[in-house]
């Protein structure tokens, strides 16, 4: 068994507690929305209890990564800094009775599994905290935009004319 493969369960139960830092590149489906594979992702994962007794684990990540802005096509370096709780089920129908029950959209419920990969969980954290649409605040670079946005005569420029004063 690997070493980031987990009974779920049973760490909740015994309050576990793994830390680590995983390189971007070994993040296949992060690395694939980064503009390059370069950084590291912090991470630490907590198992408990919620207040009605059940298991829970809180994922945190945090780290440096490089997307690409969507206004100036250029790279930007965007900090990582996300912490959810996932409150574990033991099959859908469980599931879906605890999210019921505990009413609160900041926890997500999800099936847990004996044999659950933490690393896929990680990297789905730090999925969700990317931005939809990444964009410096201001672009250090705009000359893409500025060709865009250049002097061209507008075809419709010419009914401007036929216009009646």
């Amino acid at each position: 068994m690997s070493a980031f493969v987990i009974d779920a369960f049973e760490f909740c139960r015994n309050n576990g507690y793994r830390e680590g830092v995983t390189p971007v590149a070994e993040m296949t489906r992060l690395a694939a929305d980064c503009a390059d594979p370069s950084g590291e992702i912090t991470w630490s994962i907590q198992g408990g209890q919620t207040k009605q007794g059940y298991p829970s684990m809180t994922l945190s990540v945090e780290g440096m990564v490089n997307l690409v802005c969507q206004r100036c096509l250029g790279p930007f370096a965007y900090h990582i800094d996300s912490s959810t709780m996932l409150v574990l089920g033991k099959d859908d129908a469980d599931a879906d009775e605890i999210e019921e029950i505990l009413d609160d959209e900041s926890i997500d419920v999800i099936v847990g599994s004996h044999e659950a990969d933490i690393r896929q969980l990680l990297e789905d954290e730090a999925l969700l905290a990317l931005p939809q649409a990444p964009k410096h605040e201001v672009c250090p670079d705009t000359k893409l935009i500025d060709s865009l946005k250049s002097d061209k005569v507008s075809p419709f420029a010419a009914l401007k004319s036929l216009k009646p004063e």
